[in-house]
């Protein structure tokens, strides 16, 4: 790492134990982290960052005093990047990957670790941050899905479109076409199981290739197709059929 510079970063997690793996692990196979500073739960934390301004922050989500959300939205005048270390927690992960935020889960695994870093690394080299951290706050709070957000890796960078915004999504190969209401497409670096997976209703899966939101269907084939608002044809297979007609009873 001579004549690079170092990522400056801090450690937000309640257990010694956590802290101290995680910091062996920076410390053996990230060296481009620089350890800055740590804090054990939320009541430590938002000083302690307000103080250091550190650039990428490891935040565990369950923590006494409160979480991570709690914590980024105490910090959301500061710019870092934040990778999130936590057990499974289904409606955490899913308001992290429709941010396209960088986690880690419990027990850490060092291969997962230096590719997220790398990653962060990436962003700060580019200098292309966009604020994930007040996005997935913001999911986070939101309990109506129209009026989430979602972060799309794209081939150029990232892009941010409101859930309510998507009309469909087609798979292509490893990427995914997303078709919006104003007509645009974006081709997003992700696999369409990717948005199977974090993509709340009213976005339905209707087929191996595509998801649709069906706020904009406009009428049903019994010969197998959907015809949505935008004059689209979708395919619907039987084994998605009788899940999208239950949506219109």
């Amino acid at each position: 790492m001579t004549g690079l510079q170092k990522i400056r970063s801090v450690i937000v997690e309640d257990e010694t134990a956590a802290r101290e793996v995680l910091k062996n692990y920076l410390n053996k196979y990230c060296p481009q982290v620089e350890i800055i500073g740590e804090a054990a739960n939320i009541k430590e934390a938002v000083p302690l960052l307000h103080d250091l301004e550190p650039q990428l922050v490891f935040l565990d989500v369950e923590m006494p005093f409160g979480n991570a959300f709690d914590v980024l939205e105490a910090c959301k005048d500061l710019q870092f990047e934040t990778i999130f270390v936590t057990a499974f927690s289904e409606y955490s992960l899913k308001a992290l990957n429709q941010s396209a935020a960088y986690y880690l889960l419990k027990p850490i695994s060092i291969e997962e670790l230096i590719v997220a870093v790398n990653k962060v690394q990436q962003q700060l080299a580019t200098h292309d941050l966009i604020n994930r951290n007040k996005i997935i706050v913001e999911n986070f709070r939101e309990p109506k899905p129209e009026k989430q957000q979602v972060i799309l890796p794209t081939l150029e960078g990232f892009e941010v479109v409101q859930m309510k915004d998507i009309v469909r999504l087609k798979g292509n190969g490893n990427f995914t076409d997303l078709h919006l209401v104003d007509g645009s497409k974006k081709m997003v670096c992700r696999f369409l199981k990717h948005f199977s997976e974090i993509l709340p209703f009213p976005f339905l899966r209707v087929h191996k290739s595509h998801i649709i939101n069906v706020n904009f269907v406009k009428a049903y084939n019994k010969g197998g197709f959907i015809t949505l608002q935008d004059e689209s044809e979708i395919e619907i297979s039987s084994t998605y059929k009788d899940d999208f007609l239950s949506k219109f009873k």
